[in-house]
């Protein structure tokens, strides 16, 4: 599948759209993570960011899961998507539901032909292979709900005046011992970068390392409220914005996004050597 001309400017984002309700993997519509990448000082080499500073994962969950068994009563389910912060695209989101839509007059013999059609096409967009699940209906009733855990930066009463991003008012206190600490946000907000429609976030940042301004860290996060980029990219951003200015030792970026056209996208980002994958658990918003 190649992506070389992809650019989000020509996916279905702030388009109509034909909803397609047989199955089509022509809708998946990928766009390469470089671009942004080089734009934060990444190093690109063949169209492909080398030496990445971090890894990571993109957790998508899907609630609008739907497709037709053998005999033509329909199925549902709940999608969930792991993709390899190296792998070389994201997918644009509209295209991923458009995609999934095109399920629902499709049949299939089970969930092992859905599941099979998803993890093909679903690595072939994001140029890596991805892990996938489905929670079938039987099982919603045991869905679990868990909050960030982390010390909230929103309990500072501060005064803020800039809303869109500036990492030079980052630092931390490289006088005092390096210290370990999670801290949390339910303030983030970013655009589309597109359509500028707003997308929500709670984001948590945990970190090993000199003491970090805790104020100037919420007023630079809140500085996103104006800030037209992907999920993704967002969270890369912050992470290479606080690697720079603070300098800590290890570090961790994890937003949870409210969902979208049922979909909700998650990245996290670590340069933990021993970083445990953090739990795809709801939060209350999501």
């Amino acid at each position: 599948m190649s992506t070389s001309n992809n650019s989000p400017e020509q996916s279905q984002l702030g388009k109509t759209s034909a909803y397609q309700t047989h199955y089509d993997p022509s809708l998946i519509f990928p766009i390469p993570r470089a671009e942004k990448r080089a734009e934060i000082g990444l190093k690109i080499v063949d169209g492909m960011a080398v030496n990445l500073p971090f890894f990571g994962m993109d957790f998508w969950n899907a609630y609008e899961v739907s497709w037709l068994n053998l005999r033509g009563k329909p199925q549902v389910a709940i999608l969930s998507v792991f993709a390899p912060a190296d792998s070389p695209n994201i997918i644009e989101s509209k295209s991923f539901k458009l995609y999934l839509n095109s399920f629902n007059q499709t049949k299939l013999a089970g969930t092992d032909a859905l599941l099979s059609l998803l993890q093909t096409d679903l690595s072939n967009g994001f140029g890596a292979p991805v892990q996938i699940t489905l929670t079938p209906q039987e099982q919603f009733g045991k869905a679990e709900f868990h909050e960030l855990d982390g010390l909230l930066l929103d309990r500072l009463d501060i005064e803020v005046d800039h809303y869109s991003p500036i990492p030079e008012i980052l630092s931390a206190d490289h006088s005092q011992a390096a210290i370990e600490e999670s801290l949390v946000s339910h303030l983030l907000k970013s655009n589309c970068l597109v359509t500028g429609q707003p997308d929500w976030a709670s984001v948590q940042i945990q970190y090993v390392g000199a003491p970090i301004d805790q104020e100037a860290l919420l007023r630079y996060l809140i500085g996103f409220r104006n800030h037209n980029e992907f999920h993704e990219q967002c969270v890369e951003r912050i992470f290479c914005d606080i690697m720079q200015h603070c300098k800590p030792q290890k570090l961790s970026v994890y937003a949870r996004y409210t969902r979208r056209g049922g979909l909700d996208i998650n990245p996290w980002r670590s340069n933990f050597s021993t970083g445990k994958m953090p739990s795809n658990l709801r939060n209350a918003r999501q």
